[in-house]
């Protein structure tokens, strides 16, 4: 098989896509399964089957043995998406003590049967909480794509209605959804349909609503894994977090993961020159940043070496000050330091003064410290 023929057929599969071109893309799929029939037959038979799913008129999901997902009766918006994880285009770098529950899960969860059978009920509820941007839906992503199921995430825009009942109906729907066939059900934001239940600005619709969670929870069957993800936990009912088998805190990482993170996404093959010391300066220094906010700055620094040929070092340095905004004071003080401790002749105060955008004066002064 000639690997170049096929990846000629890549560029115009994705435009045929991106353009709602069904009929190119269902030819190119074609072509595709007669070239790779030979050497991937499991993966040309998937191919087939989705083909032959869409061409007899029925739901794309059902080719992932997933049905049709439910809708809102009025707006007739989906109120979940679909999703089959085969892949993850970020990396998941954990805290240890996290990383290590994370695994056993998914180790107990490919043992599940043997569990069921010695009477053992396996795990199948996870609550994640932490700030915003610290990998919370990257960990459910990471769970569908080593357990092989679907991912089934709860729209929330499409779900909460402002009709009194709606709400409380449409999760339900949901639920019921999920059960249907093994998967794993993601309920971001979860504070948003699990408040505490002394809420005084609460009409009842929010007690039924707690009260259909706490009964699917007791009943969740063990073949389906259902992950809640919420930045606020004070927020939710106290009942709630008693049913969940799991309760993991993914706090920001520490700075062995944020090196790790820094290196990720900061591709070396666009940014050879970028100093390995000042990586690791910075994951000491700046230690109140999430995974994705490193993920933006590196984004960030990305496209200015490729599009002006700066300087990453520079750059990733610029960058960071931005990020620290009226507190940038503190920042030029500890990196002025922290790079003469760590060149200390190599660098002169007048490089320290240009790296950091200010004056030389002002190094001396930070130094003098």
């Amino acid at each position: 098989m000639n690997s170049n023929s096929i990846l000629k057929n890549i560029p115009g599969l994705i435009r045929a896509s991106l353009d709602g071109d069904k009929r190119t893309v269902e030819l190119t799929a074609i072509n595709l399964i007669r070239k790779i029939k030979k050497e991937h037959p499991e993966i040309s038979q998937e191919i087939a089957e989705i083909i032959t799913t869409y061409s007899a008129g029925a739901s794309l999901t059902r080719s992932m043995g997933v049905t049709p997902p439910p809708a809102d009766n009025d707006s007739f918006l989906s109120l979940v998406k679909v999703e089959e994880i085969k892949d993850l285009s970020d990396k998941l770098i954990l805290e240890q003590e996290t990383d290590e529950i994370i695994h056993r899960f998914v180790r107990e969860r490919a043992v599940s049967q043997k569990l069921v059978s010695m009477g053992i009920k396996p795990p199948n509820s996870i609550i994640l909480y932490g700030q915003p941007g610290v990998g919370k839906t990257l960990i459910s992503k990471y769970l569908a794509k080593e357990l092989n199921l679907p991912l089934i995430t709860l729209d929330l825009s499409a779900t909460i209605s402002s009709y009194l009942g709606k709400t409380g109906q449409n999760l339900k729907k949901v639920l019921e959804y999920a059960k249907m066939s093994p998967c794993i059900l993601l309920l971001d934001e979860f504070d948003a349909v699990a408040k505490r239940r002394d809420d005084p600005s609460d009409l009842g619709e929010l007690k039924r609503i707690v009260n259909v969670l706490l009964k699917e929870l007791e009943e969740w069957p063990s073949n389906s894994v259902l992950v809640a993800a919420t930045n606020f936990p004070d927020y939710l009912d106290k009942a709630i977090w008693r049913r969940f088998d799991l309760k993991i805190e993914v706090p920001l990482p520490e700075k062995e993961s944020r090196n790790r993170l820094w290196r990720e996404f900061l591709n070396e093959s666009t940014t050879p020159s970028l100093n390995p010391d000042l990586l690791d300066l910075i994951s000491i220094t700046v230690n109140h940043i999430s995974p994705s906010d490193i993920k933006q700055v590196c984004e960030r620094v990305l496209r200015r070496v490729v599009v002006d040929n700066s300087d990453p070092n520079l750059c990733l340095i610029q960058e960071l000050r931005i990020r620290f905004d009226g507190n940038a004071g503190e920042f030029n003080k500890v990196m002025s330091q922290k790079l003469k401790e760590i060149y200390g002749r190599k660098i002169s105060q007048a490089k320290i003064a240009e790296l950091l955008g200010i004056s030389t004066s002002t190094v001396n002064h930070h130094l003098k410290k």
